[in-house]
């Protein structure tokens, strides 16, 4: 690939991508992924599109282009997958950037596809993702609030369990409530499929839901199923072990992954940087029994992030045993172990304080642009506006500020927003 410029569409579109609180390293990888994606034109134009979801009138003001001409350039990135789009409520499409992961990245490989090489671009992303760490670590293992959490499994529950299970803690709630349902091909199993490492847990097994799910479904890159369809897949999923990896909210959830150990991005994330919470896990951990444990090491085999590990039972008796032993660290709280036990030694206990889930992505949104240092470009996202250009930068250096250079330029400034903005506590 040539040399990228300064100048490039491609580094337009990695600095937007970065204004967003899911941001994309900057990498000679990534300009390659990008490349393949989209062409420089597209680049440079969808580099000027504003976080918050937008319609052809205001692409069309950003592009300085007739509105005829943003509709159908908006209708070519859709139908890629680039830019997902929906029915706003008086019925006038709206469209909006999704982030790379869980975005643009995993829809390019969500289906076969004979307009891009594949085998290069599942290359790619193996090199982007899994040899350089700088993306992975952005996505995973910075800040408090992480864009994914994991589902219990339900069946592994016990009934007192299942009395503090809350509907969005619910796989099957997902399902039921969504009024679009769409499965396709798993990423992360496509991707290793051509590196020739994927292993034989179900392809066709990604589910999204809702506004996500409607885009997908439009432009073919999931297929619709009902809600019994979904609740099969997600039987065929548990009874092959598989952990469902969603959408941090507690509504408008718009996607659940089948995950397992070996290929997923997740559980290798969480496995690489399990000290760091990379992902949310569920309000339950599992206790050993350790008179009923045989040390058989099912259990072992089916943990995902490797957090069981077999140890000496230190038994005088019998010098050779040994039972199972929990990482609470690294513990996802799915309940695959649970499932995997043949010896009912295993059962999931509540988590002394639960985990907090945010309301709907907007809320996780918020939540992750203040602790990532974003929440100015969220406040003014107009890339084509000089005026927001400066409040971003301006307000973006004002928050970082220590407490009591912040409070001489809120002072200065004479804004009665940023002293409220800035007298909040940081949300976490």
């Amino acid at each position: 690939m040539a040399h990228i410029t300064a100048k490039s569409g491609y580094q337009q579109l990695v600095a937007r991508l970065n204004k967003a609180s899911q941001g994309a390293p900057p990498s000679d990888l990534l300009y390659k992924i990008l490349s393949m994606l989209f062409t420089e034109e597209e680049a440079a134009k969808v580099a000027l599109l504003p976080l918050k979801p937008f319609d052809a009138k205001k692409a069309a003001q950003a592009w300085k282009i007739p509105i005829t001409e943003a509709q159908a350039l908006l209708e070519r990135l859709a139908d890629r997958a680039l830019l997902l789009d929906y029915p706003s409520h008086n019925g006038d499409m709206h469209y909006t950037l999704p982030p790379p992961m869980a975005g643009f990245f995993e829809f390019s490989m969500m289906r076969v596809r004979d307009d891009i090489d594949q085998h290069l671009l599942a290359e790619l992303f193996y090199q982007y993702l899994n040899v350089e760490e700088d993306f992975v670590k952005a996505l995973f293992a910075s800040g408090e609030t992480q864009f994914g959490r994991i589902l219990v499994q339900e069946a592994v529950l016990s009934s007192e369990n299942a009395l503090h299970v809350l509907d969005y803690e619910r796989a099957t709630e997902v399902i039921k409530t969504s009024p679009h349902i769409g499965v396709s091909m798993c990423y992360c199993r496509h991707k290793k499929q051509h590196l020739g490492k994927a292993c034989d847990a179900p392809m066709d097994i990604c589910m999204t839901f809702n506004t996500a799910a409607g885009s997908l479904i439009r432009h073919g890159y999931a297929r619709s199923i009902e809600a019994a369809e979904c609740l099969e897949l997600l039987d065929q999923a548990t009874e092959r072990g598989l952990v469902q990896f969603g959408e941090n909210s507690q509504k408008r959830v718009s996607f659940i992954c089948n995950c397992c150990g070996c290929c997923c991005e997740a559980m290798i994330a969480a496995r690489r940087f399990g000290v760091m919470r990379p992902i949310h896990t569920t309000n339950f951990v599992p206790t050993i029994d350790a008179d009923a444990c045989t040390g058989c090491g099912r259990c072992v085999s089916a943990c995902p992030v490797e957090a069981m590990v077999l140890i000496s039972a230190n038994d005088a008796k019998a010098p050779n045993r040994r039972i199972a032993r929990l990482d609470e660290s690294v513990c996802l709280g799915c309940g695959v172990c649970v499932r995997a036990c043949a010896k009912n030694a295993l059962k999931l206990e509540s988590r002394p304080e639960r985990v907090i889930t945010p309301v709907d992505s907007v809320h996780r949104a918020v939540y992750m642009a203040v602790e990532r240092g974003k929440l100015q470009e969220l406040l003014f996202d107009n890339q084509v506006s000089a005026s927001h250009r400066a409040m971003a930068a301006i307000l973006g250096a004002i928050v970082k500020l220590p407490p009591i250079k912040r409070a001489m330029a809120s002072e200065q400034m004479k804004s009665r927003y940023l002293e409220r903005l800035l007298a909040r506590p940081k949300v976490y």
